[in-house]
């Protein structure tokens, strides 16, 4: 089980970061996480219809779905706002750093004990990606305002790890998946509108990147809801 879980969580690991190569390549990033967020709720609902798990199962946790997709929602804006104003290349692993958002909360305030070996391990795999990442002259402090996005997208992103690992006690995935995207689609798609540069229309800043590079957008997509749901597969197995 310990060896499944490992292969899970490493997959997941790799496919995540596709969806921001692909939203930090775009034209259209907004367009990107919009669709990507779309995706979301068409593949659970598939994948609901496909298992015969009860779409409405999930009801029971309904505040834990809305508390992951209020996560959710901050996680992508926090994404695109630092990918606008900085270098989310720089950035990205502290976007990442959230096992040490969860380990802080987990330990100080739900009680949680973490053996050295499991702080250890989080330690170097975070001390890694920053090695990655890092390029001469970069420098993190020279741009606070992307510094604090980067920030919340590592809290956003820690607190839908601790809401989802706790739904998963519960619940299907695809089933809390589906419900959680009932909240974020519209929220997400009112949220991009309304921010959307001045004089620029609906259909370009957000579906215009749906016709110049349909592959893209499902892909982003596809690899997105892959991850997400071996992940929490990987909760649900302890």
């Amino acid at each position: 089980m310990t060896l499944t879980i490992l292969v899970l969580v490493l997959v997941s690991a790799g496919l995540h970061p596709l969806r921001e190569f692909i939203i930090k390549g775009s034209p259209t990033p907004e367009g990107v996480t919009l669709s990507a967020t779309i995706n979301y709720g068409v593949l659970s609902a598939a994948h609901l219809a496909v298992s015969g798990v009860d779409p409405l199962s999930a009801i029971e946790v309904w505040p834990l779905a809305l508390i992951s997709g209020l996560g959710l929602f901050v996680y992508n804006l926090g994404i695109l706002g630092t990918l606008r104003h900085g270098d989310l290349s720089i950035y990205y692993p502290i976007t990442r750093s959230s096992p040490l958002f969860v380990i802080v909360v987990g330990f100080f305030i739900l009680g949680h004990r973490y053996a050295f070996t499991i702080i250890l391990g989080v330690a170097l795999v975070l001390a890694g990606s920053f090695l990655l990442q890092y390029r001469p002259g970069a420098r993190f402090f020279s741009q606070p305002r992307t510094l604090a996005l980067a920030i919340l997208v590592m809290c956003a992103h820690g607190m839908i790890t601790l809401v989802d690992a706790e739904a998963m006690k519960s619940v299907e995935p695809m089933a809390f998946l589906f419900l959680q995207y009932v909240f974020l689609i519209p929220a997400m798609a009112i949220a991009l509108i309304i921010t959307r540069p001045s004089g620029q229309t609906v259909y370009h800043h957000l579906f215009i990147g749906w016709a110049q590079t349909p592959f893209s957008f499902f892909i982003s997509g596809i690899a997105s809801y892959a991850s997400y749901y071996l992940i929490l597969l990987a909760f649900q197995m302890g």
